[in-house]
């Protein structure tokens, strides 16, 4: 069961599903637009894109290092966590959605801890990793 919820945004970026996707992809330059990410070093890949990440996280309420497993679909990809220390849980996605200007991204994160966390401050700590990782995203493929 997971104690710390999910949440789920969307934001609209001008820009086509595939050069927000060739971002996204990206993985080892996210430490350049998401601003808890410390670092990011692709372990494994298949078919070209990333399939085991080591993510270092220094989040002003989460601070962890820990390994996620990518799948990849045409216009989406989803995450899931394989090892972490102080992390229990880190599921998430980003869909993309072609519109007439650009792109609909949704971003969908569940975060859960192997400690004790009062449930507002998990939730703020969810809220501003899926704020920052939209907006980073936002601007550096509108940039």
């Amino acid at each position: 069961m997971v104690c710390g919820g999910s949440d789920e945004r969307q934001l609209d970026i001008d820009a086509s599903p595939d050069r927000v996707m060739a971002v996204v992809a990206d993985i080892e330059h996210y430490p350049e637009w998401v601003g808890s990410m410390r670092s990011a070093k692709i372990l494994t890949t298949e078919s070209g894109k990333a399939k085991t990440v080591r993510m270092v996280l220094h989040h002003p309420l989460i601070k962890d290092d820990y390994v996620l497993g990518y799948h990849w679909e045409p216009n989406a990809v989803r995450w899931h966590l394989i090892e972490a220390k102080l992390l229990r849980v880190m599921e998430g996605s980003y869909r993309l959605q072609p519109t007439d200007g650009g792109t609909a991204v949704t971003y969908t994160l569940t975060v859960d801890l192997n400690l004790p966390m009062i449930g507002m401050f998990e939730r703020k700590a969810e809220q501003t990793i899926i704020n920052g990782a939209l907006k980073g995203l936002k601007r550096r493929v509108e940039s």
